[in-house]
């Protein structure tokens, strides 16, 4: 007898993300999500939009789950079987610091964009006081809220660490990246601090971006670099800046897309507002 084959089902397709998915599979949905926002955010911004092809990707979003199956995927890859989450190199860096002992001061404020979980800094409960938020809140104790949105008034100056992991990659528009760590220096402190954590291949194939260029816009916003860290072949790169001033004379420089190298690279990009 021939022997029959079961028809896989696409991990795309299922209401419910479990620790079963593989990371390649998380990751294929992320990046498709990712495309479909970007051609959905071009097309709503051009002055005639085709209604089917917009339509066509709306309808793709929708069967890939929307923003809730970015989460769930994006929260399975920060499991601890997983390595788990980015909160893990700030944690490190911050007891570095000796930010730890710092009582007298009170606790650090920590402004954590897009969490999918509300107890990622739970073991440092007595020396950091942590605002989970999101675009779309999955537990009553994170902030459902879009950072781009809020009232940069009312925070300036407020928070003493704000976290942007894997937050700016996900934003469409490269001047709304630019826009979020503009909002990011006035939102923090004097002296207040930056995590920054990015998929590596983001600057280090990328047709706009390079480690040095990422570096030059980054102090000319006012960020002085105080740790990296990634590695060869890895997945994801992270930094963390300390708010300081910047050279707001060449702002110029970094609104208009440069190609810094040619080739088969990505387009991702980060352009001042």
């Amino acid at each position: 007898m021939p022997r029959t084959r079961k028809k896989k089902i696409p991990i795309t397709n299922t209401d419910k993300a479990s620790s079963s998915s593989t990371p390649t599979s998380s990751r294929t949905v992320i990046r498709r999500f990712h495309v479909l926002l970007k051609k959905q955010r071009q097309l709503k911004n051009a002055s005639s939009a085709n209604a089917e092809v917009l339509g066509e990707i709306e309808h793709e979003i929708d069967e890939l789950g929307g923003l809730a199956a970015y989460q769930r995927m994006s929260s399975i890859g920060q499991g601890n079987d997983r390595g788990g989450g980015s909160e893990k190199v700030l944690i490190q860096w911050l007891i570095h610091m000796e930010l730890r002992k710092r009582e007298a001061k009170g606790k650090l404020r920590l402004l954590e964009v897009g969490a999918l979980k509300p107890d990622n800094y739970r073991t440092c409960m007595s020396w950091i006081d942590t605002t989970p938020m999101d675009l779309r809140s999955r537990h009553p104790s994170i902030v459902e809220q879009d950072f781009l949105l809020m009232d940069e008034d009312e925070n300036r100056g407020k928070w003493d660490i704000i976290s942007l992991s894997l937050v700016v990659n996900f934003v469409p528009d490269p001047r709304d990246r630019g826009r979020m760590l503009c909002l990011a220096h006035s939102m923090l402190t004097p002296d207040g601090l930056l995590f920054l954590a990015l998929p590596l291949p983001c600057v280090e194939n990328s047709r706009y971006l390079t480690f040095d260029k990422l570096q030059s816009l980054m102090d000319v916003l006012g960020f002085t670099e105080v740790q990296r860290k990634w590695k060869n072949g890895g997945k994801m790169a992270y930094w963390l800046y300390r708010k300081s001033e910047g050279d707001h004379k060449t702002l110029h420089e970094y609104r208009k897309k440069t190609v810094c190298r040619q080739g088969d690279r990505n387009n991702f990009a980060i352009l001042l507002p």
